[in-house]
């Protein structure tokens, strides 16, 4: 099982319309094949500097790779994700 997560932080003002809109089409990788446990969450520690964070679990590392590859996460990736978001920190995480 692999545990794909990133901690982000948005250029869009804090709920703002366009922070909104970001959020919920990132909510549609949940929709591809393989993704399992798919979670967004607010931030609340002041001890880091992300506002969000995206996590999901794949169980194995070829349904990973597909979903890297799918269509729909690559033109999220180009369309939303390189434009609009300002910094994150991708973890990626198989459990001992």
């Amino acid at each position: 099982m692999i545990r794909h997560a990133a901690l982000f932080k948005l250029t869009h003002a804090a709920g703002s319309a366009q922070e909104a809109s970001f959020l919920a089409a990132l909510a549609e990788l949940a929709a591809i094949p393989g993704v399992g446990s798919f979670e967004i969450a607010r931030e609340v520690s002041p001890k880091n500097a992300f506002d969000f964070a995206v996590s999901m679990i794949f169980t194995d590392a070829a349904a990973y790779q597909a979903y890297n590859l799918h269509p729909a996460h690559v033109a999220f990736v180009q369309g939303r994700w390189i434009p609009e978001v300002a910094s994150f920190m991708e973890h990626d995480t198989v459990a001992l």
